[in-house]
């Protein structure tokens, strides 16, 4: 990934993120094949993160050096900030785009569903129950930190909803696989689409 050209078609983001907390340098291809070269420090999270970009379609980039010696907070929260810089500047002027996605996901005994808007107005809504509070080195609070920064920073309105699942992982890995699911749904292109999908002309 790291030797490709990029071209003025290709929507493509990259983003380094410098504070006294954390050190994060991303790279973003929102048109890819869903590779991913990425690297927290947290086990757990790096998984989930390498699941949204393979059902994304994403290619990612991405590294982090965080303060994991006082927690995993400052690294995902941020990373949800980067991500959703990212996304924005990768979107452009939303020209085209079907703006809405959505997905449900099944993992075994669970189910979840994510609904998202690239509308511009950010709102995070997460009905999501874990019956853990750690997965691995992964405090499973933190989910809802990384989706409430993704949403402000790329202006989504995002949706979270657990119907069913009683193992933590699961539930967690159904999240973020619908997660790349809709945000490749609402980012696809429809050529019936003239400027952006909405009655004010604008998003």
């Amino acid at each position: 990934m790291d030797n490709r050209i990029n071209s003025k078609q290709e929507r493509y983001a990259e983003i380094n993120r410098i504070t006294h907390e954390t050190s994060i340098s991303m790279k973003l291809w929102l048109d890819g094949a869903g590779e991913s070269k990425i690297a927290t420090g947290i086990g757990f999270f790096d998984h989930m993160l390498t699941l949204l970009a393979k059902h994304g379609l994403l290619d990612v980039e991405l590294t982090v050096k965080g303060d994991l010696e006082v927690d995993g907070h400052h690294t995902v929260e941020d990373v949800g900030i980067v991500l959703g810089q990212a996304l924005a500047k990768a979107l452009v002027s939303k020209d085209g785009i079907k703006r809405y996605g959505s997905a449900f996901v099944p993992m075994d005994e669970a189910l979840v569903l994510v609904a998202l808007d690239f509308g511009g107005r950010p709102y995070l809504v997460y009905e999501v129950e874990v019956p853990s509070s750690k997965v691995g080195n992964f405090d499973t609070e933190l989910v809802q930190e990384f989706l409430q920064a993704l949403a402000v920073n790329a202006a989504m309105n995002i949706h979270v909803r657990q119907f069913s699942g009683i193992n933590t992982h699961h539930i967690i890995e159904a999240v973020f696989k619908a997660l790349g699911q809709a945000i490749r749904a609402g980012a696809t292109y429809d050529q019936r689409i003239k400027g952006v999908m909405s009655t004010k002309g604008t998003i």
